[in-house]
């Protein structure tokens, strides 16, 4: 074998192993019809859990266009399941006081990451759900392209 194909060999070897190295444990999209996500249309997630000493970072993904009337957004979040309800109301910025966006955008469509939780540790082992819903005055809320919902590992 010679020297190009053990790199490459290599190469692959790696990107595989970092593939199976992955912290991510939950990652889910939502694309929200015309634009418009209504109270009735919340995400909801469920992920088991194996490790209760296990540290994890939950964190909120939205795509909203340019049409979204507001600079910020309300959201409520509840997580159940072995024993444990919570419910927790969050407000994220979506614009600075001038109107320009945050996020990342492309287009008339801005992307924004938001933590939730932060070196959570669930209670026990085993199956939770997360749901995510719209907690603002209109419904449905105009201008909401996707939302979604990750959880990774924490070291």
């Amino acid at each position: 074998m010679n020297k190009l194909n053990s790199v490459f060999l290599f190469l692959v070897a790696l990107i595989m192993f970092s593939g199976c190295m992955s912290n991510e444990v939950l990652d889910v999209n939502q694309s929200i019809a015309d634009n418009s996500w209504a109270y009735a249309k919340s995400l909801k997630a469920t992920v088991e859990v194996k490790a209760a000493n296990q540290p994890y970072q939950i964190r909120f993904r939205l795509r909203h266009t340019t049409d979204y009337r507001y600079a910020n957004l309300y959201v409520m979040v509840h997580l159940k399941g072995n024993g444990l309800q919570k419910s927790t109301r969050y407000q994220f910025k979506l614009a600075k006081a001038d109107g320009e966006w945050l996020g990342q955008g492309s287009g008339d469509i801005y992307t924004n990451t938001f933590p939730l939780l932060s070196n959570f540790r669930f209670p026990k082992a085993g199956k939770y759900e997360i749901e995510i819903e719209q907690n603002m005055r209109d419904n449905p809320l105009l201008g909401i392209s996707d939302i979604g919902l990750s959880i990774s590992k924490q070291q």
